[in-house]
């Protein structure tokens, strides 16, 4: 049976079922290391609402909202910075197609990546593995961490 949970470190690993109802369980954990890394309530806020429309994302567009795959979420918190790796395993999206609608084009959806992007320092679609794609997210810390 696979770890649900596995730590080492300074690395923290999540695996979760490809249901919007666990995204619930990722959001309560990130809030945890959002804070203790050191960022702002209001950082944090934006990472976890960055990491969630990634999550989100996975379920819609890489498993058509099969909730019986999996997704497997790593934090890893480094003195400078937090790194979230978000693993899934279904249908590749090509990196050169991800893009957001025109904000002057006001209809629901299609801003998620848009957001994404703006929240975080890194965004990085690494498709080069046999299934899946893993998506590295990367925020620094604009000051020293709390610790």
């Amino acid at each position: 049976m696979e770890k649900v949970i596995d730590i080492d470190k300074d690395r923290f690993r999540l695996t979760i079922p490809s249901s919007p109802k666990f995204l619930r369980v990722v959001r309560a954990i990130l809030s945890e290391i959002t804070h203790e890394a050191g960022f702002d309530e209001k950082t944090g806020k934006d990472i976890i609402l960055a990491v969630a429309e990634a999550c989100t994302n996975v379920i819609k567009h890489s498993y058509h909202e099969d909730d019986g795959r999996k997704i497997i979420i790593s934090f890893s918190m480094h003195p400078d910075r937090l790194t979230v790796e978000i693993r899934d395993f279904g249908e590749k999206v090509d990196p050169k197609r991800i893009q957001h609608r025109k904000l002057e084009d006001v209809k629901p959806g299609g801003l998620g990546v848009l957001f994404i992007k703006s929240s975080m320092d890194e965004v990085d679609f690494d498709t080069s593995m046999k299934h899946g794609t893993r998506l590295t997210l990367v925020k620094y810390l604009k000051e020293s961490p709390r610790h």
